[in-house]
């Protein structure tokens, strides 16, 4: 007895669904109608478009939207021509595409048959994505075969991701540890990577500006604060260090010359297309992987570097109450906290002031502390201090424990006064003789734990060195409205503020 007959258009559609295919658009016709109503058989929805150019430029949207190549299907001839456009926007836009087009049946090869593309749901995906194109003979559409000979692949893993060399990781850290105006360009291969959440995590963890393409507009939500688009112009002129994330430096970003870019920029380009890497400019790192992945590496290792004053003014914005009272004290510490520590009340702030007076910090916290005591109960007072500025009144701290007033001072500590030195650092000067004569005058002590002052006299102290850490000891101190809290929070010695254009209050050549 003779099994159940299956036709090549059921075959079709069968190996299709098998590979997760979903989506199939197209205009139907002589040989290939059965196979779009085999597809709606099998539970592959079919949309008929009025022209198989739109129809292609539908099914590379879904590839690119999910991550599995859409099906486009056109008749031969003029259908299949009107497809070429289609098939080659996804490929330059590297999205998965599959074009399935009738052709003339096999005994009429000889008489002019179509050329194949290459074949596969796996060839759209992986690797670098774009458009295939599968040819079905006419007479296959059709043919009748026992349902039990045919062999079903088993639907394809999803794309394998590739890791960058970890020393073309590294050298991209340093650079952009060392850049002063680094600008980060988000193109849409990261929104293809669904890249998303660790560049979120890169953008707050390094402070970096970024600018998103086009397609990539919401990886990084376009109201974030980092959110250059604005000044596009100016953000590219500017910047020293470009990292470009899954964009190309092609026609919509100037092919990254000058005047449009700095001539001396440096470019980081991390793409999972080797063709891609150095196009038109030579990065200064080239990271060869995909994008979510590298992302995750260069976030690891960020993780792994001091941190400076806008990663750290980044985690306390986002965790301290929107209604406490801001003092403020210290060169850079109390500069750049004004502008990324926002205030939403009056009287809310207190700083320097007018006299420009350092050791103001820790007295008027105390003030501040006693009135909201009596007047806003349950307000809270945070005191930033650079680690000079807490010197000027640090004993304080007994006081504030003496009272009870539920102060969190959090110490900026670069090791010094603007500037300072590592330990590192601070041993091999010692090894030129008196520290009186041959340490830097901005250097402090190295690594020194203000916060045992404050664990001395009852209070809660915390040494922190990572963003991690750092949010711990934010969200512990906060939770914690009765006892008084310091945090130390140890950044890149050498970190500063950016470099101001009209610097005459800071004009010290130090």
């Amino acid at each position: 007895m003779e099994g159940e007959a299956v036709s090549g258009a059921q075959i079709i559609a069968q190996a299709l669904r098998a590979q997760n295919i979903e989506y199939m658009f197209g205009i139907v016709g002589i040989p290939v109608t059965e196979i779009a109503i085999a597809a709606q058989a099998v539970g592959i929805k079919y949309v008929g478009m009025r022209n198989e150019q739109a129809a292609c430029y539908a099914a590379s949207a879904v590839g690119y939207l999910t991550g599995r190549p859409g099906v486009c299907l056109a008749v031969s001839g003029p259908g299949f021509l009107h497809t070429l456009g289609g098939m080659a926007n996804a490929t330059i836009n590297c999205w998965p595409l599959i074009v399935i087009g009738g052709s003339s049946d096999r005994n009429q090869e000889t008489m002019g048959a179509f050329q194949e593309f290459p074949q596969a749901v796996r060839t759209s995906m992986y690797g670098r994505p774009g458009s295939c194109y599968i040819d079905i003979p006419g007479d296959f559409v059709n043919l009748q075969v026992n349902k039990s000979s045919v062999k079903y692949m088993e639907c394809c893993l999803p794309p394998p991701v590739s890791m960058a060399e970890h020393s073309a990781v590294s050298k991209a850290a340093s650079i952009i540890a060392l850049s002063k105006q680094p600008l980060l360009i988000i193109g849409k291969g990261a929104a293809y990577s669904h890249a998303e959440n660790n560049i979120r995590k890169l953008v707050d963890l390094c402070g970096l500006p970024f600018l998103p393409t086009p397609m990539a507009k919401g990886v990084v939500p376009d109201n974030h604060p980092n959110c250059v688009a604005a000044a596009r112009s100016t953000a590219l002129q500017l910047a020293d260090v470009i990292i470009l994330l899954g964009a190309r430096l092609n026609w919509i970003l100037h092919f990254g010359l000058p005047p449009r870019y700095r001539q001396d920029v440096k470019v980081i380009q991390i793409d999972i297309c080797a063709e891609e890497l150095g196009n038109n400019v030579r990065p200064a790192a080239a990271l060869l992987g995909d994008i979510n992945t590298v992302t995750e590496q260069g976030l690891a290792l960020q993780k792994s570097l001091p941190m400076n004053y806008y990663t750290v003014f980044h985690h306390i914005r986002e965790l301290i109450p929107k209604d406490c009272i801001l003092v403020s004290e210290g060169a850079n510490t109390m500069d750049i906290g004004r502008t990324m520590l926002p205030n939403f009340c009056p009287r809310q702030r207190l700083d320097a002031g007018t006299f420009g007076t350092m050791g103001v910090g820790l007295g008027f916290a105390i003030a501040a502390a006693m009135v909201a005591r009596d007047h806003t109960p349950g307000r809270r007072v945070v005191c930033i201090e650079g680690d000079s500025a807490f010197g000027f009144s640090g004993m304080e701290v007994e006081t504030i424990c003496r009272y009870n007033l539920p102060i969190l001072i959090i110490v900026v500590n670069n090791n010094g006064i603007y500037t300072g030195l590592d330990a590192n650092s601070w041993e091999e000067m010692l090894k030129f003789g008196d520290p009186a004569t041959c340490v830097p005058p901005v250097s402090l002590l190295p690594n020194a734990h203000y916060e045992k002052i404050m664990s001395a006299f009852g209070g809660k102290g915390y040494f922190v060195k990572t963003p991690e850490e750092l949010q711990n000891a934010l969200k512990a101190s906060v939770t914690d409205k009765q006892t008084p809290s310091l945090i130390n929070v140890m950044i890149d010695p050498q970190s500063e503020r950016k470099k101001q254009e009209f610097p005459w209050l800071t004009r010290s050549n130090l």
